[in-house]
């Protein structure tokens, strides 16, 4: 059985995966490209960018696919107006917000007819959402990696969601294979989104240490760390991580005023600017979803799409029998 199209707007994606956007610069033009081009939305990760750096990836993809490109921008940023309405001059196709939401960004949309999608936690904030003109939701559970909103399952989440809005409802957290992707369908999805399946693809900007480290990971090196951001962020262990336990942070060599608000307990962005480059790992924070286990190649993006629609087709096939 085929999965369904999702429709977030005017936008048409043929196959009903979103590709999560990751900073800092792991979702880059190659990878949502190739998303795209496999049918799914790709996401360009803005957080971290500079103005003209993320206008110049918005057009790299633009020469690299015609399929639907995204752009996803930390709501915490300092710059994030700055950056959505830099990705809305560039005529990007939809906005993804994370860690909250504003009124003006729905304003923004809008008026220039592009679709913006915040990422929410629970029934209530899809409900606002929905009400101040959000396209679509993208509804993320505690199994997700990156910045957290709640400490509940997806399972829990999505069908409260589904449940109290009337727009597409997007799952993330956790979905990794084709019976993840079968899973949030039944529990009412109308999409969904994968950020650590394809942070280790051939495409995605992390280093090759960062790839590595996923494919070396168990469940138990998956944890939770407190971010300046002020919410707690799912990572892996590592050397850096056992410092800001035992020390309570780690000094701040050069601050680059990010963040509209930072507890300063540590430097956010050169912690994970460290693990996509493959610098000094005792330095560097590697943000993974709880479910990174299930990962054990490094694919091309045109890979990791055949076999999970393969996937799907073969559960789907003994869910009939």
């Amino acid at each position: 059985m085929k999965l369904p199209e999702l429709k977030i707007g005017h936008l048409i994606a043929p196959v009903p995966i979103v590709q999560g956007g990751m900073a800092v610069r792991i979702s880059t033009a190659p990878l949502a490209a190739a998303v795209a081009n496999e049918g799914g939305i790709g996401l360009i990760a803005g957080t971290g960018m500079s103005i003209e750096e993320l206008k110049a990836e918005i057009r790299k993809a633009r020469d690299l696919t015609r399929g639907i490109i995204g752009v996803n921008v930390l709501f915490a940023a300092r710059e994030f107006a700055s950056l959505v309405k830099a990705a809305i001059e560039e005529g990007i196709d939809l906005i993804v917000s994370g860690a909250g939401f504003s009124r003006d960004m729905f304003a923004w949309g809008k008026s220039s007819g592009i679709p913006i999608v915040p990422i929410v936690s629970s029934a209530r904030l899809a409900v606002m959402a929905e009400k101040m003109g959000a396209a679509a939701v993208i509804v993320e559970g505690k199994e997700a990696g990156g910045h957290l909103g709640t400490e509940r399952s997806i399972r829990e989440i999505l069908p409260e969601v589904k449940k109290a809005v009337h727009i597409p409802v997007i799952a993330a957290g956790g979905i990794v294979d084709g019976k993840d992707i079968v899973e949030a369908f039944r529990l009412g999805a109308d999409g969904v989104q994968m950020g650590t399946r394809f942070a280790a693809s051939v495409e995605s900007n992390a280093s090759d240490e960062f790839k590595q480290l996923y494919l070396k990971s168990q469940h138990e090196d998956v944890i939770l760390v407190d971010s300046p951001v002020g919410l707690p962020g799912r990572g892996l262990k590592s050397t850096f991580t056992q410092k800001l336990a035992a020390e309570g942070g780690a000094p701040i060599e050069k601050c680059v005023n990010c963040l509209k608000k930072c507890s300063r307990r540590f430097c956010i962005m050169a912690a994970l600017t460290e693990a996509t480059r493959g610098g000094d790992f005792s330095k560097a924070l590697v943000f993974s979803g709880e479910m990174v286990e299930k990962i054990k190649e490094i694919l091309p993006v045109k890979e990791i799409f055949r076999r999970l629609l393969a996937e799907v087709a073969e559960i789907k096939e003994e869910v009939k029998t």
